[in-house]
């Protein structure tokens, strides 16, 4: 059964090489041509290509083309890592020409050295051919050129160092294809790299990005290192360096080590007591030795996870008699279905080196990274035993419950509604708000111009002389006498039978002869109300005159007040009825009758006035600012 297993791995492998040189030889016939053609790696956003040799002495009598395409609308940007070719008349020795895909140049023929506007190139078309030739010649490393498209005008080359930058933040583009560049790299992904070290091949080293795939990349100059490490990872070994100026680190979101709960292997074998063993469940972050029987020939390994994870990397490490070489990776998320991992732009099941020059500890990066719970090393080739310590680098995937649909549709409804109805709310309250402030400053309007209107009154042009009008005095002291009005503008109602009536103080009926006075603020009234009192609603329309009868308190009655001002006094019959106790309160005392007739009204800032049955107060400004009415004043 395992022979048959074997066999149908060796097919498939036939197969895949098959596939691969098939594949790399159209690419050739598609991608470039020629004899002179160096290290060439020509993907769709970004690439690289260079002179055959380089960075040694290019080949005489050599020629290559490249076809360099970017998906459009897309245009092309070049830049010239280096370029060093033979100068000679008429570029006769070896030259450089670019040209756009209808065969238009674009530039060159060149040769010699290249100016700082030469180097980097930005062109208006998708595609373009690069066609280099060259002559008899005795010196020249040829050229190096990397191409990536116009939405990238960070690109860098890959041949540009740490040092070659000061801002302690940088963030640049790194072509696809700068790994097997020829450059130096010191240091690892941990501890950091050395400044001189070029950029791009140590971000490959650190998995910041892929070999294949070229991108972004964000450094950080740090404090340097007295000592920089030697160590192997995807495929790059780096190399011991001293102390620099600076150091490089590569920032990296999901790169943390990962807790393996669970481990299974094809078979296990304990040193101590040369006997099989199972391992447990562990979750610490430590990784567990795993050893093969020294009879398995299939061996492999299985890590689970403690959660579905975002896998980025694995790091192998085996032990000076037992280590891993090489190995494939499978993948799954349920233990049953496993997938084989695939690098980027293949088809086939990528090959992950292991062990290279003594260097026992390897990591190698995934590129693109994987979604699983379950992981299985299948080693290919091994020394001793297939051995190996595992830890994987990655990140948990965050979880997401989905919802149902009937859930979802129902729910969103609801919260367009109640988002409309807290909207309606809303913008109510903002109209009340409004409202409410502009009648507080309506109010606060009328309330400090009302005082003002009630003291100010608008004159009108009367058509009655001003012989016929009573002037008043604008402002009055209590004590201050009133004016006298002329007898002949009233006259006393006739007396009854029983005896004569004393003259009312009402508005008389209107006759031709009748003058409304214009009223100037002699009282505290507005120009509109009427002059004289009026009588309350369940009284008739004319009072009824006070008998002259002697008041119970000794002073002067209001009829002896009238007579003494108007005219003799009539003789009230025998038969009157006493003054009642509400008639008591119009009793004038001598100490405040004028010479006019009119009695002083007694201040009492402590009591009230006592009202009427009679007459009806007038109204003062404050009652007119409560009913928030304003009368026209005549």
């Amino acid at each position: 059964m395992g022979k048959c297993e074997n066999i149908g791995d060796a097919v498939k492998s036939l197969i895949a090489g098959v596939w691969i040189i098939v594949s790399v030889g159209s690419r050739g016939v598609h991608g470039q041509n020629g004899n002179g053609c160096g290290h060439t790696f020509l993907g769709s956003d970004s690439g690289t290509l260079a002179s055959q040799s380089y960075p040694g002495t290019y080949p005489s009598d050599a020629w290559c083309t490249w076809r360099l395409q970017v998906p459009e609308p897309r245009t092309l940007r070049l830049l010239f890592g280096d370029f060093d070719i033979e100068s000679s008349p008429n570029c006769s020795n070896g030259s450089l020409v670019i040209t756009d895909k209808t065969g238009e140049t674009l530039l060159g023929p060149v040769c010699g050295k290249l100016d700082a506007t030469q180097r980097n190139v930005t062109l208006n078309s998708s595609a373009v051919t690069v066609l280099f030739k060259s002559g008899p010649h005795r010196s020249g490393r040829g050229f190096l050129l990397s191409y990536a498209t116009d939405q990238y005008p960070d690109l860098i080359s890959c041949l540009q160092r740490g040092s070659h930058f000061n801002s302690p933040h940088l963030s640049v583009y790194c072509p696809a294809g700068c790994k097997n560049v020829t450059g130096d790299v010191m240091g690892n992904s941990e501890q950091g790299y050395r400044d001189t070290s070029v950029l791009c091949r140590a971000a490959v080293h650190a998995g910041a990005v892929g070999e294949n795939l070229g991108g972004r990349v964000t450094v950080t100059r740090g404090r340097s290192l007295t000592l920089y490490e030697s160590t192997f990872a995807n495929g790059i070994l780096s190399r011991m360096g001293p102390l620099s100026e600076k150091k490089l680190l590569f920032s990296q979101e999901c790169n943390n080590i990962l807790a393996v709960s669970g481990l299974n292997a094809s078979s296990f074998w304990n040193k101590h007591s040369q006997e099989h063993s199972m391992f447990g469940s562990s979750r610490n972050m430590d990784p567990q030795t795993w050893t093969a029987d020294i009879d398995d020939l299939n061996p492999w390994v299985e890590l689970e996870l403690s959660d579905r994870s975002n896998i980025t990397g694995i790091i192998t490490t085996g032990s000076s008699e037992h280590y891993i070489e090489s190995y494939v990776l499978f993948f799954s998320k349920d233990r049953k279905n496993w997938k084989p991992y695939k690098g980027a732009f293949s088809r086939e099941k990528k090959l992950f080196q292991a062990y290279t020059d003594g260097h026992l500890r390897v990591r190698n990066s995934l590129f693109p990274p994987v979604v699983a719970r379950f992981l299985r090393l299948q080693p290919l080739r091994w020394h001793g035993r297939a051995s190996a310590a595992v830890r994987v680098l990655g990140c948990p995937v965050a979880r997401f419950t989905p919802r149902s649909p009937s859930l979802e549709g129902s729910s969103q409804p609801i919260m367009v509604a109640m988002g409309v109805v807290l909207g309606l709310l809303f913008c109510g309250s903002c109209l009340l708000a409004v409202i409410w402030r502009k009648r507080r400053k309506k109010e606060s309007q009328m309330k400090y111009s009302l005082p003002t209107s009630c003291q100010m009154f608008q004159a009108k042009s009367l058509p009655f002389p001003q012989s016929q009008l009573i002037s008043y005095p604008l402002e009055r002291n209590v004590h201050d006498a009133l004016p006298s009005p002329p007898l002949k503008d009233y006259e006393l109602p006739a007396a009854p039978a029983t005896g004569q009536k004393i003259g009312s103080t009402f508005r008389p009926s209107s006759d031709e002869d009748y003058t409304t006075p214009f009223s100037l603020n002699h009282y505290d009234v507005p120009g509109d109300l009427p002059e004289y009192a009026e009588p309350l609603p369940p009284e008739p329309e004319y009072a009824t005159p006070f008998s002259e009868q002697p008041s119970e308190s000794g002073g002067p009655s209001l009829s002896g007040i009238l007579h003494k001002t108007h005219g003799p006094s009539t003789q009230a019959p025998a038969s009157g009825a006493k003054m009642t106790s509400s008639h008591a309160q119009y009793d004038c005392p001598s100490h405040r009758v004028l010479s006019n007739g009119y009695c002083t009204p007694a201040l009492h800032a402590s009591s009230p006035r006592p009202p009427s049955a009679v007459y009806a107060e007038p109204k003062s400004c404050d009652s007119l600012l409560q009913k928030r009415t304003y009368e026209r004043p005549l």
